[in-house]
């Protein structure tokens, strides 16, 4: 058995089919994945996050310890609740996890990875050797993400006015604090919508009003498509401890202004980075018919070889899509092996379909 959020019960009543992520007994789907995907592209679905790992840091040098930690500079946040997403590296430049930060009234407030939680906060406790700064992990909170277009507006309907008013007035990657509760608009879907941090003992009864409100509650599966499609990155696929995020469409996320802040993994990204000898994360399109897969072997004539990180069929756009790691040579169209055959495929940016609309 593992461990479980405080929906679970909701989860079974619900007929949720429950499987483990990470140690924890999670909802796969509740009958359809494939509606449940449907549901959050066109209308709006509620997500039970609550196995994510929540860390707030504190203390004098908090801003200063997480400008070492992170690839991303926090000094970019100076408005209370925005939000930043960063690689959290080691020595040799390789992805511990990847995360998002927020500025809050007594610090910050770090949300990492369920299935990296114990080495991420093994790691983060070692990070604070030289400064003053304290880490508390936030295990009594839950964590819900209400995602889709009419995510904002339908859960405005089933909040406090003041809560309403707030989320009627978020951007993109921004939030708030209001009472015990922390509201932000951001997700992993590739549609607007929120994300919510409350007491967990709060957690079943905001769930039930959701669904009671007809916002479906959604499952791993849907959120693994619905991420994909967006091309966002699943730790452990697309990105390891192994993989530079060079390597991993994240060179965005590293902030190499001041050179003067010596983050975790800087020299190796910079020799990396002058080297231009990192292979690159693309999309993939199969046009034919088929399903692409986690490590299958991509070939791209004249230059070399690659492997699929993250592969499955759209719902959106009805065709196979992947992520795949490849050289940084390769150019428009490329091959899979798919059960000892090759068929070709085409090579777009990594961002398949956002805010319901196709990119390809």
């Amino acid at each position: 058995m593992g461990q479980r959020t405080p929906l679970y019960d909701q989860h079974l009543a619900l007929g949720a089919k429950m499987v483990d992520f990470g140690g924890w007994d999670m909802p796969l789907h509740y009958g359809s994945q494939v509606e449940e995907h449907h549901q959050v592209r066109r209308d709006c679905g509620v997500f039970d996050v609550s196995h994510m790992t929540v860390v707030d840091v504190t203390g004098a040098q908090a801003k200063a310890y997480l400008q070492h930690l992170l690839a991303n500079d926090i000094e970019r946040l100076q408005v209370l609740g925005k939000a930043l997403y960063s690689g959290m590296l080691n020595e040799q430049g390789g992805v511990i996890d990847d995360l998002i930060v927020y500025l809050t009234s007594e610090g910050y407030r770090v949300v990492v990875n369920a299935a990296t939680r114990d080495k991420d906060l093994a790691w983060m406790q070692a990070q604070t050797a030289g400064f003053a700064v304290e880490l508390h992990e936030r295990a009594e909170l839950a964590m819900l993400a209400i995602q889709g277009p009419q995510a904002r507006a339908r859960t405005a309907e089933l909040v406090s006015v003041a809560r309403a008013e707030l989320i009627g007035e978020l951007k993109p990657f921004e939030g708030f604090p209001e009472g015990d509760w922390f509201i932000a608009r951001t997700g992993y879907t590739g549609e607007d919508g929120l994300e919510i941090m409350l007491p967990a003992e709060q957690a079943p009864g905001f769930f039930s009003e959701l669904v009671g409100a007809g916002i479906a509650p959604i499952g791993l599966g849907a959120r693994d498509t619905l991420r994909l499609e967006a091309g966002m990155n699943l730790y452990g696929q697309d990105m390891t401890e192994d993989v530079s995020p060079l390597a991993a469409n994240m060179a965005w996320t590293i902030a190499w202004e001041p050179t003067a802040r010596g983050f975790v993994g800087r020299k190796v990204l910079e020799a990396q980075h002058t080297a231009g000898n990192q292979p690159k994360l693309v999309g993939l399109v199969l046009e034919e018919r088929g399903v692409l897969r986690a490590h299958q072997v991509v070939r791209v004539e004249g230059v070399g070889e690659g492997e699929i990180t993250s592969g499955s069929f759209s719902p959106t756009l009805g065709k196979s899509i992947a992520l795949a790691r490849v050289p940084a040579a390769t150019g428009e169209r490329a091959e899979v092996e798919i059960r000892g055959k090759w068929y070709p495929v085409r090579v777009v940016r990594p961002n398949f379909v956002r805010h319901g609309k196709a990119l390809i």
